[in-house]
């Protein structure tokens, strides 16, 4: 499943989410990615994989849960990202959801332009353009 080795594997995610990784993502690793036009990094620890199925993984900060899972529709793979385990509570929490959300949405977007057309679109790159 072409969408699961995207997240998995940061030669290919590196062409629509982060710039640099210290390896492939394995249950039971520490992995760092690092975002190197906003000089900022993540420890990721990856908690659980199943092959085609599901990514279980903590990282942020402060740390929060994210979970990657994949099914396969009748036109393609749905990939939904669960974020979860937020310490902050109300119009806090509310902004940090938001902000995820849309992170997020804009991962999943250059991911199925990279995947489908291989095409970069640099959306995390632009998203934030220096000065």
């Amino acid at each position: 499943m072409k969408f699961f080795e995207a997240f998995i594997n940061p030669e290919i995610t590196s062409n629509f989410w982060f710039t640099k990784s210290s390896g492939k993502l394995e249950e039971g690793k520490t992995i760092i990615w690092e975002w190197e036009m906003y000089d900022a990094k993540s420890e990721v620890k990856v908690h659980q994989i199943i092959p085609n199925q599901l990514i279980k993984t903590e990282w942020g900060s402060p740390s929060t849960k994210v979970d990657y899972e994949f099914k396969e529709m009748e036109k393609g793979t749905l990939v939904i990202i669960k974020s979860y385990g937020y310490s902050q509570t109300g119009d806090e929490l509310s902004v940090i959801i938001n902000d995820n959300t849309g992170g997020f949405t804009t991962v999943l977007d250059g991911c199925k332009t990279y995947l489908e057309h291989g095409i970069n679109l640099r959306l995390i790159e632009d998203k934030f353009p220096s000065k």
